[in-house]
């Protein structure tokens, strides 16, 4: 028999009316886990909770806090897999909060960073996963990447099979079409507005490459495997 973890330790800094309000979030979170509170007692906290934290996790006729079970992977498990911890607001107004578990929620964790934190993002954290025998699987880790309109969760599983296939094949991680030009050197396709800089550039499968029908340009075009992350 073993023990596997989900571990996760980390801080973001945001504005003392956030830490209010994730104050606010976690409390409702605690009361709706809490089979001996009823629906009269969940309406009178509810009323009495914000126009902000109505405003972002709107109520449903079945209950008040009916909005914040998006927070979750299952809605049918509203409860916070990690602690939070809130620092003293400083001169600027500013608080450091404090996340860590053991069985984290991460995707929990994202989920309420993306809505309650707006001004710490761009943020990301870091997880960890272990197990107390050493046994094959059961460690490795990732990552997630929260802006205002995304969350992108990577994993290290899947980051050394993307490593393991760029030594079979270069073209792991797509092409694109590329274009020299006198002026400005190369510059990459894409769909809205034709060549342009690499960045918003399309990544092209290589069976999306061989039948994508070339755009007429002054110079003829060439496919360009995309790189691989540049190591540190």
């Amino acid at each position: 028999m073993s023990n596997s973890y989900t571990k996760a330790a980390f801080s973001l800094v945001v504005t003392a009316a956030e830490a209010d309000l994730l104050r606010r979030v976690v409390a409702a979170i605690e009361m709706i886990g809490d089979a001996d509170i009823g629906i009269d007692t969940l309406e009178a906290h509810h009323a009495a909770i914000g126009a902000d934290f109505a405003s972002l996790f709107p109520r449903t006729e079945l209950s008040p806090f009916d909005g914040l079970l998006d927070l979750f992977p299952d809605a049918n498990y509203p409860m916070l897999d990690f602690d939070i911890d809130f620092g003293e607001p400083d001169a600027a107004g500013q608080v450091i909060v404090f996340l860590s578990g053991e069985q984290f929620g991460i995707e929990t964790a994202a989920n309420l960073i993306q809505r309650c934190a707006r001004s710490a993002l761009p943020f990301g954290f870091e997880w960890a996963s272990d197990c107390d025998r050493l046994r094959a699987g059961e460690f490795g880790g990732g990552y997630v990447v929260i802006t205002e309109t995304a969350i992108e969760y990577g994993s290290t599983g899947r980051m050394l099979d993307r490593a393991l296939a760029r030594v079979h094949d270069e073209g792991a991680d797509g092409f694109v079409l590329a274009m020299r030009q006198a002026e400005h050197g190369l510059s990459f396709w894409n769909d809205a507005g034709g060549f342009d800089r690499l960045a918003r550039a399309r990544i092209f499968s290589e069976a999306e490459a061989g039948s994508f029908e070339l755009p007429v340009a002054n110079d003829e075009p060439e496919w360009l495997a995309m790189p691989g992350p540049l190591r540190l």
